[in-house]
């Protein structure tokens, strides 16, 4: 359940991209209607609408996760409130001066925000991350830290890679690696970060 509410608002926010793309001027118009008083001029253009419209469903839907999180009283990560914050205030940002800019950036403004947190916790607390994640699983220190320091650099390299793609292709080929390439890309870090552990696991244990 909470892996299908993980991926509600990528899943949405591709599909209105995708249905505004063919319906230019319905999503125009209805964007316009029902969210002129937060837009510049109070009218949006064909040309911004799918942009925008997929911008209006994924700040609901992120909204709707926390909110169903919540009513199952299960605990909300931090990264999620960090999510929903960038998404709201960018979100809102693209809608009134009409551009993609905004939105374009919050992918990389949440993995620059999970890089931060892997470097801060360990360099000001000396706490690693993903030691308390997988806090079942003994390892030497030296290989906790170089963890630490893999998730780290990956998130940094994913915050810099979105940006070249969001300013480097059309917003139709960023939004397919939004939802698709970067997933495919975490799962892929994910499967090799298993692999490496599995390597330095005392002979007893076995990954989780």
């Amino acid at each position: 359940m909470k892996l299908l509410l993980d991926f509600l608002p990528l899943g949405l926010f591709f599909a209105a991209f995708k249905y505004g793309e063919i319906h230019r001027e319905w999503a125009a118009a209805w964007l316009s209607a029902q969210f002129g008083f937060m837009v510049a001029g109070g009218t949006i253009g064909a040309q911004e609408a799918p942009t925008l419209l997929a911008t209006v469903v994924v700040v609901a839907a992120t909204l709707l996760q926390v909110l169903i999180l919540k009513a199952l009283r299960h605990k909300i990560d931090l990264i999620l409130w960090v999510s929903l914050g960038l998404v709201v205030v960018l979100g809102a940002l693209t809608l009134y001066f009409h551009s993609e800019t905004f939105i374009k950036w919050k992918p990389t403004g949440l993995y620059w925000a999970m890089a931060l947190a892997f470097w801060a916790s360990q360099r000001f607390w000396g706490r690693n991350l993903l030691q308390a994640m997988l806090k079942d699983v003994e390892l030497p220190a030296t290989i906790w830290r170089r963890m630490n320091a893999m998730w780290l650099a990956f998130f940094a390299a994913m915050g810099v890679l979105n940006l070249v793609v969001a300013y480097g292709f059309s917003t139709g080929t960023w939004a397919t690696f939004k939802v698709f390439g970067a997933t495919g890309l975490m799962l892929l870090f994910t499967l090799a970060q298993g692999l490496y552990l599995s390597r330095h696991l005392p002979p007893n244990e076995t990954t989780p």
